[in-house]
């Protein structure tokens, strides 16, 4: 199952809508330049941002997990199988078509029952001769009539098999007598005088060889004595070895094989694979329904996945396990940290309030179109992320961009914003812990872990009245992930300002950074706006004062 390499692009964890509109379209316009593109998030979305998508028809990006691939993304051998009923001689006809050395056993549903290999057949022939009496003892005439190309001139529900067989093609009815045929499968000629001597001596089955028809006097002792007669297509020797491969793989199979998930991690599945040395696994879906197999090679051929980010470039703040994979290009607007690859990547990074800016400009630059939606999304994003124009890392970049992506998408700059922000700051229903996690980044500054929270709310004076409540979830955040310092800010473009909270163990230094003007606990600070320009800066500077050596 051949599969064809897509780039994920993707924004930092906890989106905001910037990061979410701006994977949205730049994966557009690299489909657009001919690249398969799978714009993905790193978590759930925010009011703002499920609105927007709501509004102008987009469906939410791919969950993006780990950057590590899964089984369903990686190339698999095809899912051949077999049902239980299948005949041995006929998986082994299904095998060599194919090309395998097992095959997969499914229900009608094509669950997975279990695996049969040619490991397994070999027993057949080769096992001790007890095995291959027992299932052969278990097998109906339609098989054996299948298996040997036969017809079937009589069969009886009342017979009665054993298992063994006797090839007596060639022997003289008269000496007959010294062979034991009672209960078994009897391989016999033409000889019409031996075959009812077998019959009278207690055959369980008669199988006969070079003969095109049998005597009607024949199919009557037969019936007399519920002994199924099969005319074989074959002659004796083929006919007594086809013979043994008529019974059922379900007599042979493997049950409860160890099989694997189309949602695990190729990387994961290649450890357990070390454990064991099958030469393949089955894959099953969500479902449990039979979908490929996957084998050694498999994984060590898997690609690794191909990432491009936007809208951070951070590490700790992209997906899990980021350097397994390989980064091909970054487009973000803000500070560069801990980024680091083992190859050339392409990268674009300016002093811009909003990637999605970035994202309009690459569009115009490559006379791509935008089209109508995409601009209203895209003009969403740059709304968000620059407070609309009030915050200090807005540029004359941004609202000249804003306007073009307006007039695209014709609309009303000040009216499409009041309508926005009136649902970014509808947080009545949502709880503190929420407010913690909706735009959350965490940044590591001289070890010191930290985390910044912004909510824009109608007013950030008045959370005031539930300072208390806001702390101690704050306190409970940063114990449960190991914050030094969380921080929430609370702010207001109406009032054109914030009210900052702390928690954790550093949570004074939130205070020396931000102290309050006016002596009063979580005093509103005008003009603080921008996370990225004013309070992390603010924050660094304190902790590089206690820490930074």
């Amino acid at each position: 199952m051949k599969k064809k390499s897509s780039v994920y692009i993707t924004g930092h964890r906890h989106p905001d809508t910037d990061s979410i509109a701006s994977s949205i379209a730049y994966a557009f316009f690299k489909k657009s330049m001919g690249i398969p593109t799978i714009p993905c998030r790193l978590g759930s979305l925010n009011a703002e941002t499920s609105y927007l998508l709501d509004r102008f028809g987009f469906q939410a990006p791919q969950l993006l997990q780990d950057a590590r691939m899964k089984l369903s993304e990686i190339d698999m051998d095809s899912p051949v199988s077999i049902t239980p009923d299948t005949t041995i001689y006929d998986t082994l006809q299904i095998m060599q078509k194919t090309n395998r050395a097992y095959c997969g056993v499914v229900d009608e549903q094509n669950h997975l029952l279990g695996m049969v290999t040619k490991s397994d057949i070999s027993v057949v022939g080769l096992d001790d001769t007890a095995r291959s009496i027992d299932i052969l003892a278990h097998t109906s005439s339609e098989n054996i009539r299948k298996t040997i190309n036969g017809t079937i001139l009589y069969d009886d529900d009342q017979a009665v098999i054993n298992g063994k067989v006797s090839v007596i093609a060639m022997t003289k009815p008269e000496r007959l007598d010294h062979y034991e045929v009672e209960k078994r499968i009897v391989i016999v000629g033409a000889d019409t005088m031996a075959q009812k001597k077998c019959i009278l001596l207690g055959a369980g089955m008669l199988i006969i060889v070079w003969a095109d028809s049998v005597e009607d006097a024949v199919i009557e002792e037969a019936r007399a004595h519920h002994c199924p007669i099969i005319l074989s297509g074959h002659g004796t020797m083929n006919t007594s070895r086809y013979l043994y491969f008529a019974p059922s793989v379900e007599r042979i199979m493997k049950r409860n094989p160890i099989y694997f998930h189309t949602n695990e991690l190729a990387e994961d599945v290649g450890i357990k694979m070390l454990r064991n040395r099958y030469r393949a696994y089955p894959v099953v879906d969500q479902n449990e329904q039979l979908v490929g197999y996957v084998a050694r090679y498999h994984i060590m051929d898997a690609p690794r996945r191909k990432l491009i980010l936007v809208d951070h470039n951070e590490f700790s703040q992209s997906v899990n396990a980021i350097e397994k994979a390989e980064v091909l290009e970054v487009i973000d607007h803000h500070r560069i940290n801990d980024f680091s690859t083992s190859q050339p990547v392409a990268f674009r990074n300016e002093i811009v309030g909003s990637t999605a800016t970035i994202v309009a400009t690459i569009f115009r630059e490559n006379q791509i179109p935008i089209p109508t939606n995409l601009a209203g999304l895209l003009l969403g994003a740059v709304l968000s992320d620059t407070m609309d124009f009030h915050s200090p890392t807005t540029t004359e970049k941004d609202i000249s961009t804003a306007n073009i992506l307006a007039a695209i998408a014709d609309l009303d700059i000040d009216t499409f914003a009041e309508e926005m922000f009136s649902i970014t700051s509808n947080q009545e229903n949502v709880s503190y812990s929420d407010m913690i996690n909706q735009d959350l980044k965490v940044y590591d500054i001289h070890s010191c872990k930290l985390s910044i929270s912004q909510v824009i709310v109608p007013s950030a004076a008045d959370t005031r009245i539930d300072a208390r409540e806001i702390t101690a979830a704050l306190d409970r955040f940063a114990q449960k992930k190991r914050i030094d310092l969380a921080v929430l800010v609370f702010t207001s473009i109406l009032e054109n300002g914030s009210v900052i909270y702390a928690g954790g163990s550093r949570a004074p230094w939130a205070e020396e950074a931000f102290p309050d003007p006016d002596g009063t606990e979580h005093a509103f600070q005008e003009n603080l706006l921008s996370r990225k320009q004013q309070i992390l800066p603010a924050l660094t500077a304190v902790i590089t004062e206690y820490i930074g050596g």
